[in-house]
């Protein structure tokens, strides 16, 4: 019998820069009374990951650029915001009021360069952006867990995406370590004997997904979720392979 089993960890405090996440994630297990077997995947919250890596930046220390001025009139958004985006991006796909779709420098085609104000602690506006290189942090956690626990167990950094012509936000991998993101069923049969010839299975989003919908998109405060009965095997992964070259594009 094929299982997937989902559990939400409870009591993660907010999270700071410079904290341990591996040791939290530890700790949440244990409140959880689970324990991390080998073959199991941690799905996390990418707010927590880029909170852990100081990837918060205060707007009083932002100076728009001229052209962040100008696309911010357009977006109706503030302009420093827009100047975090720039930063971030290889370059800009479309503006209308309330959005700015970019390319982001890992390759991600996104709204807002994935930058994000809610549930950014403080005073003073700020904004947190993603993790300068969520594979690299997928790895770091993943090692860490084994160093703790001693078990293979694979990692999946988390985030919300819109997508082209569907409404509504999904869970998305932008991190993974330990696990493939991508499975390709290419050349194996079907039921009738069929040979596949084009499917490949974003496995890392569909577990991300999956996993959303217990962690929440508002104030849950649930940013990590234990998943058992992944059903594809382990291996050294990353969220790159999920980025569709430009060259096999076809909609730009």
């Amino acid at each position: 019998m094929r299982e997937l089993t989902l559990t939400a960890l409870p009591g993660m405090p907010e999270v700071t820069a410079g904290v341990d996440l591996a040791a939290l994630l530890v700790e949440a297990l244990g409140r959880a009374s689970k324990v991390l077997q080998s073959g199991d995947a941690l799905v996390i919250a990418q707010k927590i990951v880029s909170k852990a890596e100081g990837r918060m930046v205060r707007l009083a220390e932002v100076s728009p650029s001229a052209r962040a001025e100008l696309l911010g009139r357009a977006a109706e958004k503030d302009p420093r915001l827009v100047e975090l985006m720039l930063r971030e991006s290889r370059e800009v796909l479309r503006v209308k009021p309330g959005v700015v779709i970019v390319e982001h420098r890992l390759g991600f085609v996104m709204a807002n360069a994935g930058i994000d104000q809610s549930n950014v602690p403080g005073a003073e506006p700020a904004a947190l952006l993603l993790p300068e290189d969520p594979d690299a942090s997928a790895r770091r956690i993943e090692t860490d867990l084994k160093r703790i626990l001693g078990v293979d167990a694979g990692v999946v950094i988390n985030d919300s995406f819109g997508r082209a012509w569907r409404n509504g936000v999904a869970g998305v991998a932008i991190g993974v370590a330990g696990m493939p993101a991508l499975v390709d069923l290419r050349g194996r049969p079907d039921r009738g004997g069929r040979t596949l010839k084009v499917t490949q299975v974003a496995a890392a989003d569909e577990l991300a997904a999956a996993a959303s919908l217990l962690m929440g998109q508002s104030d849950e405060g649930l940013p990590a979720v234990l998943a058992r009965g992944f059903p594809y095997a382990g291996r050294a992964g990353s969220a790159a392979e999920l980025v569709r070259p430009r060259t096999e594009d076809l909609f730009r």
